[in-house]
């Protein structure tokens, strides 16, 4: 019976483990790294994942208050390597009075990769109000 059980788990072909937003591809180069900013009672909190040519960053942005631009937030990224920044992109999901989830990739089809991320939570005009450096 032991024998039939080994046999039986040696079998067992693996999930996928690439996130729905990761480009096609491209392998993990590190595992999912934690950042939170925050700025009085408004926050982004969630993870970056580097791969390859990219970094996929993934969580929720709250905003306390719906009164105009100035107090919706929303989550901006911008690759580096050691020649400086490579590509930013804002989060495409704008909280007002609310939270929302997010999930974007942005590019880092340089040489070396990106080295780090620069994480920042923003007004919806993207006006940076605090950043967060993650490494890989």
């Amino acid at each position: 019976m032991r024998t039939h059980l080994a046999a039986t788990i040696g079998t067992v072909v693996p999930a996928a483990t690439a996130p729905a937003g990761a480009p096609a591809a491209q392998a993990q180069v590190t595992p999912a790294k934690p950042f939170h900013v925050a700025v009085g009672n408004t926050w982004t909190d969630g993870t970056v994942t580097f791969y390859k040519r990219s970094v996929l960053v993934e969580g929720v942005h709250k905003s306390a208050s719906a009164a105009g631009n100035l107090t919706c937030r929303t989550t901006q990224a911008t690759t580096v390597n050691a020649a400086g920044p490579i590509s930013s992109k804002r989060s495409g999901d704008i909280a007002c009075g609310n939270t929302k989830s997010f999930s974007f990739s942005v590019p880092a089809d340089q040489p070396g990769a990106a080295t780090a991320v620069d994480v920042c939570l923003t007004d919806a005009n993207t006006t940076e109000l605090k950043c967060h450096a993650v490494s890989s």
